[in-house]
């Protein structure tokens, strides 16, 4: 094979392990029943004019399955926290007590349940997209090669190797949503 073919399925590769690192990242913010402070990943504070990530104003951790303690480096960035994390609206309360800001995670309903695992398919599938969208990409580039020189038989192993790659990845998203619905459904 080609130099070029093989810089193609690696850069193929490339594209599809960041679509399951970013579906990891999705995943995580999706939460199961239990507290954790990545529930809070994505809230940004203003932090003198500075919209800032809130792990980066404040100690953040989890006491007990059920509450996440927040407390800020600075007293006077409590407001702030507590503006943040209501204007973030992902349906967590924080009690301000002057020192620390504790939230509360309320136990799922079965209802909440079904639409977190939905929505945990629908982020696998907009995955699943982005890796056939990089095995496109390498398909049309291959092609490309094939009408610059690259024989039609080395043309066809790559298209084999980028279909591995893709049926590879597919099958991690398969199993990155299977867990996560088993999280999301164990009470």
């Amino acid at each position: 094979m080609t130099e070029d073919a093989e810089f193609c399925i690696a850069e193929a590769e490339e594209k599809m392990e960041n679509s399951i690192k970013h579906l990891e990242m999705e995943l995580t913010k999706i939460r199961a029943g239990k507290a954790t402070p990545n529930m809070l990943d994505g809230i940004f504070v203003d932090y003198y004019g500075t919209n800032t990530p809130l792990s980066q104003v404040s100690n953040i951790n989890t006491p007990d399955p059920k509450s996440i303690f927040i407390q800020p480096w600075e007293k006077n960035m409590l407001e702030p926290i507590e503006k943040a994390i209501l204007a973030a609206n992902i349906g967590l309360t924080p009690l301000n007590n002057g020192k620390i800001i504790r939230i509360n995670v309320p136990p799922l309903t079965e209802e909440r349940r079904t639409q977190l695992v939905k929505q945990a398919k629908v982020e696998g599938e907009n995955t699943k997209i982005s890796i056939r969208n990089a095995r496109k990409w390498a398909n049309d580039e291959l092609k490309k090669m094939q009408k610059e020189g690259l024989s039609e038989d080395l043309e066809k192993d790559a298209e084999e190797e980028v279909q591995k790659l893709t049926d590879k990845y597919s099958g991690q998203v398969d199993e990155l949503i299977e867990a996560k619905d088993k999280d999301i459904m164990t009470i």
